[in-house]
Formats: C-alpha cells, sequence, structure tokens
C-alpha cells in the first residue's frame, strides 16, 4: 500500500495546527559540546514519525542539520557546511554539537512529527567564554604627586559577553570623576573568533599617601570575576620637613661612636645633606649621615642639618655625652705607720651624681674607711668604685701598716695535766716580729692576725726562774719578763682558765715602794717640828721640864698616828 498520500495528508494537517514554542536560551561553553535539548527534553515517542533539528542563517533563512527517524537508529545529517562534522542527535533527541563557538550562537528549531501533528521547538543558543585572566599594562615607573599621570591599562581580553573591569585601591574601587581619576574603557571584537577583549585604561592624580597603596583591576564576567596581580608605585613628592635621628646606644658615653642621619619626606629623597657639626658646615655627599667617632664631653651640644639646595630647611637634635671621673688622694701601695692620722678623700667629676661604694679586700664596706689613728687592722686593699647608668669608674689602693713590736703582756699557766708550765708572749708589730724566749721550749705555737703576734711555749721549771720574752723587726724589738717558780706537788693546780703572770712581782715591788714613802714621810715630819720648836727657844732653862713635857707629848702622839 502507498502511504506517500496519506503522509503528505498528515503533514498538511499538522501544519494547520503547526504549534511554535520559544524555550528559555541555551548557555554552551567555548570549545566544548554543546547540548541543545528538544522541547526541554520532554519530547512523546507515541506516534512519532521523525525528528529534524535545522538552524537560523538568518533573519529569513534557515539550513537543515539532521533528520532522525523513529524506526530508524542512526541520523541522517543533512548540513553541507561547518555542521556536517560537528552535528549529532543524543538518545532524548537533544542536538549536539561538538567545538562550540561563536558561530553556534543562534536559534536552533527541533520540529517533531507525529501521524496526527506537527510541533516544532525553537532554542536560542548562547556561547559563552571567560575572559583571559586580568593583566595590567603599560605600567608608569612612578607617579608624581599632584598630577595626572597614566597609571596602567587593564586587558580582559577574549571573552564573550564582554567582561566589565573594575579598578581598585587597596581594594577599594575607583570610580572616575574625569578630574583626579579618569577611567575609559574599549570593547573590541576579534573579527576571526568573534570574542570580546574589554580594555580599560586609567589616569590617577596620586597623592603622598599612595606611596606602597596596592592598585588592582578586576574582570567581572557571568562565569568568573577575576582579579589581577597588585601593583605598587613610586610616588614623587617634595621634600616638606627634615628630622635628624642620632644613632647611637643610650645613654651615650665617651669613647662611643654617634652618627647622625639626616632624613627628608621626599620622594626621591635628597641624596646629599649639610651637617652643622660645633657651628661648621659639612657637606656630605651621596650619604644621609655623619658620624662622630671617639666622642668626648665636648661633643656634646645641639647638631643641625639642612638640604644642600634649601639651607634654611633644617632638622636639629641634642646630643649629651655622659661622663665620670673618679681619683682617690691615694693609690698604689701605701705605708703607714700605726697611730698616724691617715685621710683619704675622693674626687669626682661628673654628668650624673653617681652612686660610690667602697670595699676592703673584695669585701663591701657601709661607710668610707677612716684611719684616725692607723690600726693594724687597717691594713688591706682597699677600692672605690663609682657608678651612673653605662658607666663605672674604680681605683685602688694597698694600705700597709707598720710599727716597732711592743710587748702587750706575759702570761703563764699550768698545762691540761699539770706537769708543765705554758708560757704565752702578746706582743703587736709589723712586720710580723719574731719571738724568742729565754729558755728552750717545747709544742711551740705562734700566730699573726692584724698585727698581733701571739707566741706560746711549753716549759718544765727545774727551779725558780726569771724568763724573759724578746720581740723584734726590722723597726726595733722590745722585751719582758717574767717569774716562773718551781712545780711543788703541794702546790695547788690553779682552776681552769686561771693564770699566773708577772702582776705578783709587780705587787711586790709597789709594796716595797710604798713602805718607804711613809717611812720618809714620817722621818720628814718630825725633822720638822724639832725644827719649829728649835726657833722658839723652847729649850731654855726653868721651861724645860714644862715645855719638853707637852712637845715630847704632842711628838710622841705624831709618830704614833704615823
Amino acid at each position: 500500500m502507498d502511504l506517500t498520500p496519506y503522509f503528505l495528508y498528515s503533514l498538511f494537517i499538522a501544519t494547520m495546527f503547526l504549534q511554535v514554542r520559544c524555550t528559555k536560551p541555551v548557555i554552551g561553553m567555548y570549545g566544548e559540546t554543546i547540548e541543545v535539548p528538544c522541547n526541554n527534553g520532554a519530547v512523546k515517542t507515541d506516534d512519532l514519525i521523525f525528528t529534524k533539528w535545522k538552524y537560523a542563517i538568518d533573519s529569513n533563512n534557515s539550513g537543515d542539520l539532521l533528520i532522525k527517524q523513529a524506526q530508524k537508529a542512526d541520523a541522517q545529517i543533512k548540513a553541507m557546511d561547518d555542521y556536517k562534522t560537528r552535528v549529532s542527535i543524543a538518545a532524548n533527541f537533544s542536538l549536539l554539537i561538538q567545538d562550540g563557538s561563536m558561530v553556534d550562537q543562534r536559534i536552533f528549531t527541533c520540529m517533531v512529527v507525529y501521524t496526527s501533528n506537527l510541533d516544532e521547538h525553537p532554542v536560542s543558543v548562547l556561547v559563552y567564554k571567560k575572559p583571559l585572566p586580568p593583566q595590567i599594562k603599560d605600567i608608569a615607573k612612578e607617579l608624581e604627586n599632584g598630577k595626572l599621570t597614566p597609571l596602567g591599562v587593564c586587558v580582559a581580553a577574549a571573552a564573550n559577553p564582554a567582561a566589565d573591569i573594575v579598578w581598585s585601591k587597596n581594594g577599594m574601587p575607583l570610580t572616575s570623576d574625569e578630574n583626579t581619576i579618569v577611567i575609559t574603557d574599549t570593547v573590541t571584537v576579534d573579527p576571526l573568533t568573534r570574542l570580546s577583549t574589554t580594555t580599560s585604561s586609567l589616569r590617577y592624580t596620586a597623592v603622598k599617601g599612595d606611596m606602597g597603596a596596592k592598585f588592582t583591576c578586576t574582570t567581572k564576567h557571568p562565569l568568573e570575576t577575576q582579579t589581577s596581580s597588585p601593583e605598587t608605585f613610586i610616588i614623587q613628592y617634595p621634600t616638606e620637613k627634615l628630622s635628624l635621628q642620632v644613632l647611637a646606644k643610650d645613654p651615650i658615653i665617651e669613647g662611643d661612636n654617634v652618627t647622625l642621619k639626616c632624613k627628608a619626606d621626599g620622594n626621591p629623597p635628597p641624596t646629599s645633606f649639610n651637617f652643622i657639626i660645633k657651628g661648621q658646615k659639612v657637606t656630605v655627599k651621596d650619604s644621609d649621615n655623619y658620624t662622630l667617632t671617639g666622642v668626648t664631653r665636648d661633643n656634646t651640644g645641639d647638631y643641625k642639618c639642612s638640604l644642600v639646595n634649601d639651607g634654611k630647611m633644617e632638622a636639629s637634635e641634642k646630643v649629651v655625652v655622659k661622663y665620670l671621673d673618679l681619683s682617690l688622694s691615694s693609690t698604689g701601695r701605701v705605708l703607714k705607720t700605726v697611730g698616724d692620722i691617715f685621710v683619704v678623700t675622693v674626687k669626682l667629676n661628673y654628668s650624673n651624681i653617681p652612686k660610690v661604694s667602697w670595699t676592703k679586700d673584695n669585701g663591701k664596706l657601709d661607710k668610707a674607711p677612716t684611719f684616725e689613728p692607723v690600726k693594724y687592722s687597717d691594713a688591706g686593699l682597699y677600692g672605690c668604685e663609682a657608678s651612673v647608668e653605662g658607666i663605672k669608674r674604680s681605683q685602688s689602693f694597698l694600705l700597709d701598716v707598720e710599727g716597732k713590736p711592743v710587748i702587750k703582756r706575759i702570761t703563764k699557766h699550768r698545762s691540761e695535766d699539770g706537769k708543765n708550765k705554758v708560757l704565752t708572749c702578746e706582743a703587736e708589730g709589723a712586720p710580723r716580729p719574731s719571738v724568742q724566749w729565754s729558755i728552750n721550749g717545747t709544742n711551740e705555737e705562734s700566730s699573726y692576725i692584724n698585727g698581733k703576734a701571739i707566741h706560746k711555749i711549753t716549759v718544765v721549771p727545774s727551779g725558780n726562774l726569771t724568763v724573759s720574752c724578746f720581740v723584734t723587726n726590722k723597726l726595733g724589738d722590745d722585751f719582758m719578763v717574767i717569774n716562773v717558780t718551781t712545780l711543788n706537788k703541794e702546790e695547788k693546780k690553779p682552776e681552769k682558765g686561771e693564770h699566773e703572770d708577772s702582776s705578783d712581782q709587780t705587787k711586790l715591788i709597789v709594796g716595797i715602794v710604798v713602805g718607804l714613802l711613809i717611812a720618809s714621810i714620817v722621818v720628814g715630819l718630825g725633822y720638822w717640828i724639832y725644827m719649829k720648836n728649835s726657833r722658839q727657844g723652847s729649850w731654855k732653862t726653868g721651861e724645860k721640864e714644862t715645855g719638853t713635857s707637852e712637845e715630847s707629848k704632842k711628838l710622841e702622839e705624831n709618830n704614833h698616828k704615823v
């Protein structure tokens, strides 16, 4: 049976009831496969005869792409142009376009023919491509303060649709005001690829605060927002203010090096400066600093710097050099005789009041030493230290004390076992005196501390002896004696700590002297009375008995009292 008349009739009927429904645009990616759905993917398969895809060549003409019969597995390619190798149909009747490009940005129509109907579904295809990463080109080497200067050009290349460009400074968008900021955008289309390139140029009026500011450009596109690498610029501006810095450790003390640094706020900074050093102008080229080597207290004062081409613009700073001098009236080795008056004075010269401390033999003293008079115990190494912040000064002297040896006393006592006697001789003197006894002894012990010498010997006296201790040094000598009696069995042993010494002999001598003194007084008094009576003639005849009796009685009473 011939179905051709039936098919033509059905096609005519379907055309009479044609429904054209526009769907939302399909966005395809440049260079990728674009899938164009037929009726949004809702194609009915009942009574389906065939599906046909075609595209709009222009507003009046269209071209066929392919036909897919319902009963056949493969589609029949009808396209004769570039689409011939790039189109195919999916299982859900969607059109597949390989290697999407700008020529694919048009209307494609899916025509679905049924036994009793015919539907057409036009689909608008848009081809998107994000721009290449933005770059800032034609970058200015530097910007001048207050002057409108071309800063750079930002390019967002090969995009569809064309990207928008936004300039920013430190992340804040810049807006063209046609005065201090001028932004000019242009869009060009490549005739071959039909892709768009957006170019934005920025002219900018810089200020000093823009030094170090980060400028970027950002491309805004439906597919992605991208930001360029930041750029910074050197801002040129004249010097308006100078400052002088003193580069040195704090505090500055004599002997330090001090660097004066002149700093200008202009850019580029000046390369040469004038330094005023103690009233003298010194010009330094290709440098902003001047160094004072090994400063002294005389370097204390005000220092200035100025521009070479503008001497009126200057800066100043004060330099204070700390110092401390310490001087003792006696240093080195000082030799004094015991009993001398020795005064040590301290002379200080300073920039700040120092703290002064004294030591003796490296031990700290509570106050300055005094020697009025000098004692043997004063001998030693004395140090004086003065200090202020960052400075210490010190001097010292070694005090040696000399003196002729003098024996202070000799003592004796029994030994612990009671069989011997221990003799002790104590003397003072310096240099250390040598000690000798007039008797040999055993168990000798000696010590010498702070000019005091102590020497002990143990003896066994064979009889009553007079023992002498003899001490000597280069300045003289001295001796003293003590009586030592024989040890008797009946002799009472002294209690522990009780001593026998040379005071027994002294007591005997004192007793004899006192007795002789009393006798001489009695004799003298009697002689005085006798002479008085003789002058008054109390021995005349007739008065002899009475006068003699009374005077004799008085004389007898006086003698008795004496």
